[in-house]
């Protein structure tokens, strides 16, 4: 595949020269490196030092952290690396793990009422990062993509992480998913990414194929067992208030806010 990637000591690195990444990771945004991480940690991991953890596990697992060009995003996820799966078509190549021991359900008939500061109150924020979960996605594509279409293929990618989620699993996702994606800038350009182009469209099959893969192989292919529920899972959570609706006025109708 035009963005390779090699499994060592619980890190998957994705590679290609002068690529310009996107991250909605820990020190997520956009950067150029020839490297991206996603990096194993293991259960009942603590640190909160996550510059100097991943620096530590990269050079564990033999890649130079401090090169000009080894410094791309970097994802955590508590699946063993072992089942990462990649899925490649036409100029798109995209690497999964997927574990959901900590689903995020977002039920369309939600029982709760409107609670008074207008936010979830069905577990503490700390709690959400623990489990053995995370779905973590990394895509790169061959083409030079505009600033907004690459900032769009993250919606692309997480579209289509949704739609295979809710069919495999039931869950539209983690309480602590992450996606990066990349592009050449040297590459054909594209100013757009979405599902009706050969970039979104090649996006939403390698991210399809390549999460149900690394569910089989997870689940199936291991004695670990997906839930079935929230109240199933070790940690998770079901996003039960509701919202208070409202529709903007016309430009005539509008009033001051209050001071």
């Amino acid at each position: 595949p035009a963005y390779r990637a090699i499994r060592r000591d619980g890190v998957l690195q994705v590679s290609r020269p002068e690529t310009e990444w996107l991250s909605t990771g820990w020190n997520g945004g956009r950067c150029t490196a020839d490297y991206a991480y996603n990096v194993s940690v293991p259960e009942g991991w603590e640190r909160t030092d996550l510059g100097a953890y991943v620096d530590e596990r990269l050079e564990r697992a033999g890649f130079d952290p401090t090169a000009a060009d080894a410094t791309g995003p970097a994802l955590l996820t508590g699946v063993d690396i072992d089942d990462a799966c990649g899925a490649r078509c036409g100029p798109v190549t995209a690497y999964a793990t997927a574990g959901v021991s900590n689903p995020a359900a977002l039920p369309m008939e939600p029982e709760a009422s409107i609670d008074s500061d207008g936010v979830m109150g069905d577990a503490a924020e700390a709690d959400l990062e623990h489990g053995r979960g995370t779905v973590n996605v990394i895509v790169g594509t061959t083409r030079a993509l505009a600033p907004g279409a690459l900032a769009n293929l993250i919606a692309v990618v997480a579209e289509a992480k949704a739609a295979t989620l809710l069919a495999e699993t039931g869950f539209p996702g983690t309480t602590t998913d992450a996606v990066v994606v990349g592009h050449d800038p040297t590459g054909q350009p594209a100013d757009f990414s979405g599902s009706g182009t050969e970039v979104g469209a090649a996006t939403r099959a390698c991210v399809r194929d390549a999460l149900r893969e690394a569910l089989r192989v997870h689940y199936t292919d291991s004695d670990v067992t997906c839930p079935e529920s929230v109240s199933d899972a070790v940690y998770g959570v079901s996003t039960d208030t509701q919202a208070e609706l409202f529709r903007p006025p016309a430009a005539d109708e509008a009033v001051e806010p209050e001071s």
